[in-house]
Protein backbone atom coordinates (compact mmCIF):
# COMPACT_ATOMS: atom_id res chain seq x y z
CA UNK A 1 0.00 0.00 0.00
CA UNK A 2 1.34 3.30 -1.09
CA UNK A 3 1.58 5.91 1.06
CA UNK A 4 -0.25 8.82 -1.52
CA UNK A 5 -3.28 8.14 -2.65
CA UNK A 6 -6.17 10.83 -4.08
CA UNK A 7 -9.08 10.01 -1.92
CA UNK A 8 -9.49 12.53 1.00
CA UNK A 9 -7.98 12.70 4.48
CA UNK A 10 -9.00 13.42 7.45
CA UNK A 11 -7.82 17.37 6.72
CA UNK A 12 -9.61 17.14 4.00
CA UNK A 13 -13.43 15.76 5.71
CA UNK A 14 -12.93 17.97 8.86
CA UNK A 15 -12.37 21.29 6.01
CA UNK A 16 -15.86 20.62 4.88
CA UNK A 17 -17.74 20.76 7.86
CA UNK A 18 -20.15 23.39 7.49
CA UNK A 19 -19.59 23.77 3.80
CA UNK A 20 -21.49 21.28 2.18
CA UNK A 21 -23.01 17.94 3.48
CA UNK A 22 -21.22 14.57 3.06
CA UNK A 23 -22.91 11.38 1.96
CA UNK A 24 -21.72 7.75 3.79
CA UNK A 25 -22.92 3.91 3.57
CA UNK A 26 -22.04 1.24 5.66
CA UNK A 27 -21.49 -2.20 3.18
CA UNK A 28 -20.28 -5.65 3.45
CA UNK A 29 -19.30 -6.56 -0.31
CA UNK A 30 -16.61 -5.38 -2.85
CA UNK A 31 -19.10 -4.89 -5.04
CA UNK A 32 -21.00 -2.23 -2.78
CA UNK A 33 -17.90 -0.72 -2.15
CA UNK A 34 -17.02 -0.70 -6.03
CA UNK A 35 -20.74 1.07 -6.60
CA UNK A 36 -20.15 3.57 -3.95
CA UNK A 37 -17.34 5.12 -5.61
CA UNK A 38 -18.74 4.89 -8.68
CA UNK A 39 -21.70 6.86 -7.66
CA UNK A 40 -19.74 9.64 -6.05
CA UNK A 41 -20.81 8.08 -2.20
CA UNK A 42 -17.88 10.65 -0.06
CA UNK A 43 -17.21 7.85 3.13
CA UNK A 44 -18.08 3.94 3.99
CA UNK A 45 -17.71 2.40 6.83
CA UNK A 46 -16.88 -1.21 7.06
CA UNK A 47 -16.59 -3.73 9.78
CA UNK A 48 -12.85 -4.91 10.64
CA UNK A 49 -13.62 -8.67 9.77
CA UNK A 50 -14.72 -7.81 6.25
CA UNK A 51 -11.78 -5.25 5.68
CA UNK A 52 -9.31 -6.44 3.37
CA UNK A 53 -6.50 -4.98 0.31
CA UNK A 54 -9.64 -6.14 -1.78
CA UNK A 55 -11.67 -4.09 -0.18
CA UNK A 56 -9.43 -1.32 -0.36
CA UNK A 57 -8.87 -1.31 -3.90
CA UNK A 58 -12.74 -1.98 -4.16
CA UNK A 59 -13.20 1.49 -2.70
CA UNK A 60 -11.83 3.48 -4.45
CA UNK A 61 -11.67 7.00 -3.61
CA UNK A 62 -14.19 7.17 -1.17
CA UNK A 63 -12.71 7.61 2.47
CA UNK A 64 -13.32 4.56 4.68
CA UNK A 65 -14.00 4.31 8.51
CA UNK A 66 -13.23 0.47 9.77
CA UNK A 67 -15.19 -0.59 12.37
CA UNK A 68 -13.45 -2.11 15.51
CA UNK A 69 -16.24 -4.42 16.86
CA UNK A 70 -17.10 -3.88 20.08
CA UNK A 71 -17.13 -6.80 22.49
CA UNK A 72 -15.27 -8.73 19.57
CA UNK A 73 -12.48 -6.61 20.73
CA UNK A 74 -11.86 -6.06 24.48
CA UNK A 75 -8.68 -5.13 26.23
CA UNK A 76 -6.79 -1.67 25.15
CA UNK A 77 -4.40 -3.86 23.54
CA UNK A 78 -6.82 -5.26 21.46
CA UNK A 79 -8.15 -2.06 20.15
CA UNK A 80 -4.39 -0.73 19.50
CA UNK A 81 -3.44 -4.02 17.46
CA UNK A 82 -6.97 -4.02 15.39
CA UNK A 83 -6.56 0.07 14.63
CA UNK A 84 -2.60 -0.59 13.40
CA UNK A 85 -3.63 -3.29 10.91
CA UNK A 86 -6.80 -1.49 9.91
CA UNK A 87 -4.42 1.54 9.07
CA UNK A 88 -1.79 -0.66 7.21
CA UNK A 89 -4.51 -1.94 5.09
CA UNK A 90 -5.40 1.33 4.23
CA UNK A 91 -8.00 2.77 6.46
CA UNK A 92 -8.66 6.33 6.47
CA UNK A 93 -10.02 6.49 9.91
CA UNK A 94 -11.40 3.97 12.43
CA UNK A 95 -14.28 3.22 14.66
CA UNK A 96 -14.45 3.12 18.51
CA UNK A 97 -17.28 2.64 20.74
CA UNK A 98 -14.82 1.25 23.72
CA UNK A 99 -13.55 3.27 26.67
CA UNK A 100 -12.85 6.94 26.87
CA UNK A 101 -9.09 5.23 28.16
CA UNK A 102 -9.19 3.12 24.75
CA UNK A 103 -10.16 6.01 22.58
CA UNK A 104 -7.19 8.25 24.17
CA UNK A 105 -4.55 5.01 23.39
CA UNK A 106 -5.44 5.24 19.83
CA UNK A 107 -5.77 9.15 19.21
CA UNK A 108 -2.29 9.44 21.41
CA UNK A 109 -0.85 7.10 18.83
CA UNK A 110 -2.30 9.51 15.91
CA UNK A 111 -5.03 7.35 14.77
CA UNK A 112 -7.91 9.32 13.85
CA UNK A 113 -10.56 7.89 15.38
CA UNK A 114 -14.45 7.83 14.98
CA UNK A 115 -16.89 7.39 18.30
CA UNK A 116 -20.73 7.05 18.76
CA UNK A 117 -22.80 9.25 20.69
CA UNK A 118 -26.74 9.28 21.07
CA UNK A 119 -28.23 5.23 19.98
CA UNK A 120 -25.33 3.56 20.34
CA UNK A 121 -26.91 -0.02 19.96
CA UNK A 122 -24.46 -2.21 21.75
CA UNK A 123 -25.27 0.22 24.96
CA UNK A 124 -28.58 1.20 24.48
CA UNK A 125 -29.69 -0.13 27.67
CA UNK A 126 -28.43 2.53 29.17
CA UNK A 127 -30.54 4.87 27.49
CA UNK A 128 -34.05 2.57 27.22
CA UNK A 129 -33.87 1.03 24.17
CA UNK A 130 -33.81 1.26 20.49
CA UNK A 131 -35.19 5.01 20.98
CA UNK A 132 -34.27 8.20 20.40
CA UNK A 133 -32.01 9.77 22.60
CA UNK A 134 -32.13 13.53 23.66
CA UNK A 135 -35.80 13.92 23.75
CA UNK A 136 -35.40 16.03 26.89
CA UNK A 137 -33.21 19.05 27.66
CA UNK A 138 -31.60 16.91 30.34
CA UNK A 139 -30.56 13.98 27.53
CA UNK A 140 -30.00 16.20 24.90
CA UNK A 141 -27.06 17.92 27.37
CA UNK A 142 -25.88 14.73 27.83
CA UNK A 143 -25.47 13.85 24.90
CA UNK A 144 -23.68 17.16 23.90
CA UNK A 145 -21.37 16.41 27.04
CA UNK A 146 -20.36 13.29 25.38
CA UNK A 147 -19.55 14.74 22.26
CA UNK A 148 -17.42 17.61 23.82
CA UNK A 149 -15.46 14.83 26.09
CA UNK A 150 -15.29 12.83 22.80
CA UNK A 151 -13.59 16.01 21.36
CA UNK A 152 -11.62 16.51 24.04
CA UNK A 153 -9.67 12.98 24.01
CA UNK A 154 -8.97 13.66 20.57
CA UNK A 155 -11.70 12.33 18.31
CA UNK A 156 -12.04 13.08 14.63
CA UNK A 157 -15.49 12.62 14.72
CA UNK A 158 -18.53 10.57 16.12
CA UNK A 159 -21.56 8.67 14.79
CA UNK A 160 -24.60 10.77 15.96
CA UNK A 161 -28.04 8.46 16.16
CA UNK A 162 -31.22 8.88 16.31
CA UNK A 163 -31.19 11.96 17.88
CA UNK A 164 -33.73 15.12 17.21
CA UNK A 165 -33.08 16.96 14.11
CA UNK A 166 -32.69 20.55 16.11
CA UNK A 167 -30.62 19.07 18.89
CA UNK A 168 -28.31 17.89 16.08
CA UNK A 169 -28.15 21.31 14.65
CA UNK A 170 -27.03 22.76 17.99
CA UNK A 171 -24.70 20.35 18.76
CA UNK A 172 -23.19 20.02 15.30
CA UNK A 173 -22.49 24.11 15.99
CA UNK A 174 -20.53 23.61 18.93
CA UNK A 175 -18.51 20.94 18.05
CA UNK A 176 -15.62 20.83 15.69
CA UNK A 177 -15.88 17.05 15.64
CA UNK A 178 -17.49 15.88 12.14
CA UNK A 179 -21.59 14.46 12.77
CA UNK A 180 -22.45 11.70 10.63
CA UNK A 181 -25.82 11.22 11.43
CA UNK A 182 -27.96 8.48 11.41
CA UNK A 183 -31.40 9.55 11.68
CA UNK A 184 -30.58 12.90 13.00
CA UNK A 185 -32.01 14.95 10.76
CA UNK A 186 -30.17 17.20 8.11
CA UNK A 187 -27.64 19.21 10.47
CA UNK A 188 -25.09 16.63 11.01
CA UNK A 189 -21.75 16.88 8.81
CA UNK A 190 -22.76 13.83 7.01
CA UNK A 191 -25.92 11.58 6.14
CA UNK A 192 -25.23 7.73 6.54
CA UNK A 193 -27.26 4.84 5.62
CA UNK A 194 -26.74 1.10 5.53
CA UNK A 195 -26.19 0.00 1.74
CA UNK A 196 -28.68 -2.92 2.66
CA UNK A 197 -31.50 -0.63 3.95
CA UNK A 198 -30.83 1.74 0.18
CA UNK A 199 -31.29 -1.12 -1.87
CA UNK A 200 -34.21 -2.76 -0.02
CA UNK A 201 -32.25 -5.87 0.89
CA UNK A 202 -33.00 -5.51 4.97
CA UNK A 203 -33.87 -8.88 6.67
CA UNK A 204 -36.38 -7.60 9.61
CA UNK A 205 -36.51 -4.22 10.87
CA UNK A 206 -36.21 -1.33 8.81
CA UNK A 207 -35.35 2.19 10.64
CA UNK A 208 -36.85 4.90 10.47
CA UNK A 209 -34.37 7.16 9.23
CA UNK A 210 -33.58 4.49 6.24
CA UNK A 211 -35.08 5.31 2.33
CA UNK A 212 -35.15 2.71 0.21
CA UNK A 213 -33.92 3.44 -3.48
CA UNK A 214 -34.78 -0.04 -5.04
CA UNK A 215 -36.36 -3.39 -4.26
CA UNK A 216 -33.78 -5.93 -4.47
CA UNK A 217 -35.90 -8.50 -2.01
CA UNK A 218 -37.92 -8.69 -4.53
CA UNK A 219 -35.24 -9.00 -7.16
CA UNK A 220 -33.62 -11.66 -5.15
CA UNK A 221 -37.59 -13.17 -5.05
CA UNK A 222 -37.77 -13.40 -8.44
CA UNK A 223 -34.28 -14.64 -9.10
CA UNK A 224 -34.33 -17.56 -6.71
CA UNK A 225 -38.04 -18.76 -7.95
CA UNK A 226 -35.54 -18.38 -11.53
CA UNK A 227 -33.07 -21.15 -10.37
CA UNK A 228 -35.79 -23.36 -8.90
CA UNK A 229 -37.41 -23.26 -12.58
CA UNK A 230 -34.28 -24.21 -14.28
CA UNK A 231 -33.00 -26.63 -11.97
CA UNK A 232 -37.16 -28.58 -12.86
CA UNK A 233 -36.51 -28.02 -16.49
CA UNK A 234 -33.11 -29.37 -16.21
CA UNK A 235 -34.46 -32.17 -14.02
CA UNK A 236 -37.64 -33.36 -17.07
CA UNK A 237 -34.53 -32.89 -19.71
CA UNK A 238 -33.01 -35.65 -18.10
CA UNK A 239 -36.28 -37.45 -17.64
CA UNK A 240 -37.48 -37.26 -20.76
CA UNK A 241 -33.79 -37.68 -22.60
CA UNK A 242 -33.86 -34.39 -24.31
CA UNK A 243 -30.73 -33.74 -21.84
CA UNK A 244 -27.56 -34.24 -22.82
CA UNK A 245 -28.12 -33.75 -26.59
CA UNK A 246 -25.53 -34.68 -29.61
CA UNK A 247 -24.50 -30.60 -29.44
CA UNK A 248 -23.19 -32.16 -25.57
CA UNK A 249 -21.59 -34.71 -25.86
CA UNK A 250 -18.37 -35.82 -27.35
CA UNK A 251 -17.98 -37.31 -30.63
CA UNK A 252 -15.59 -39.75 -32.41
CA UNK A 253 -14.54 -40.86 -35.37
CA UNK A 254 -16.74 -44.00 -36.64
CA UNK A 255 -13.46 -46.07 -37.83
CA UNK A 256 -12.23 -45.26 -34.56
CA UNK A 257 -15.26 -46.31 -32.67
CA UNK A 258 -15.36 -49.84 -34.59
CA UNK A 259 -11.15 -50.69 -34.01
CA UNK A 260 -12.36 -49.57 -30.20
CA UNK A 261 -15.52 -52.13 -30.26
CA UNK A 262 -13.61 -54.69 -32.27
CA UNK A 263 -10.75 -54.30 -29.88
CA UNK A 264 -13.23 -54.77 -26.96
CA UNK A 265 -14.65 -57.97 -28.72
CA UNK A 266 -11.26 -60.01 -28.82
Amino acid sequence: MGLYHTRPTVADIRDLKGKRTLTMLYVETPEEAEAAAEAGIDMLSIIDPLWSPDMRDAAGDCFVQVGLLYGELVTQEDYQRAAHRAMQIGGDCVYCASSPGTIRALTDDGIPVVSHVGLIPSKATWTGGFKAVGKTAESARSVFDHVKMLEYIGCFGAELEVVPDRVAEEIAKRTSLVLLGMGAGPYADAQYLFADDVLGQTQGHTPRHAKRYRDFNAEFARLQQERVTAFQEFRADVASGVYPAREHSVSIDDAELDQFIADLDK
